[in-house]
């Protein structure tokens, strides 16, 4: 059993290693938006007892580190947002407004292609030809895929349209898509 199915079934030691592992990520991105250490500690205790609320709703282990992070940086801007208004803080002009900084983005555009992957690989193959073949550079006209796949002119859109949607609610993808929702 996963690391986040044994904390959602109430495994304190699956809890504690959840927060071991992913603590520092929450913390990386407090100090992106070099916030007081009293101010880090709330974003972080709020954090961790948002992932509380949704870890029952978080189906797709693999999308946890991309609710955290987005999570976190969100209540980094409440904070900072807050102070802003009291007239107590301003945002440094090289801070990024979202917080992001390369390395984070670097890691998130990573485990955002792996989430696309691993979707993409759950989808049927008449789906995945039809998408390899809509992404091909240089671009195929709709009569060449037609001609490759055996299907009407006229059914490449609404084929699409579904596979689309198909992998849209993939759960690997379901929180880069609504971090929210994270994989419901």
């Amino acid at each position: 059993m996963d690391l986040v199915a044994r904390a959602r079934d109430g495994d304190g030691a699956a809890w504690r290693e959840l927060v071991r592992e992913y603590a520092p990520l929450v913390w990386a991105i407090c100090r992106q938006f070099r916030l007081e250490t009293s101010d880090m500690e709330d974003v972080g205790q709020t954090v961790w007892l948002s992932l509380v609320e949704w870890l029952p709703r978080i189906r797709e282990p693999a999308a946890l580190p991309g609710w955290l992070a987005t999570t976190t940086r969100r209540e980094c801007l409440r904070v900072v947002e807050a102070a802003r208004k009291r007239g107590t803080r301003e945002l440094p002009d090289d801070q990024p407004q979202d917080g992001a900084d390369p390395a984070e983005q670097r890691v998130l555009a990573a485990e955002l292609d792996a989430a696309l992957r691993d979707a993409f690989a759950q989808l049927g193959p008449h789906c995945q030809q039809l998408l390899v073949l809509l992404m091909q550079t240089p671009r195929l006209s709709y009569s060449e895929i037609s001609a490759r796949l055996d299907m009407p002119v006229g059914g490449i859109g609404p084929t699409r349209a579904r596979c689309l949607d198909r992998l849209r609610r993939c759960p690997a993808l379901a929180a880069w898509i609504d971090p929210e929702g994270a994989g419901n």
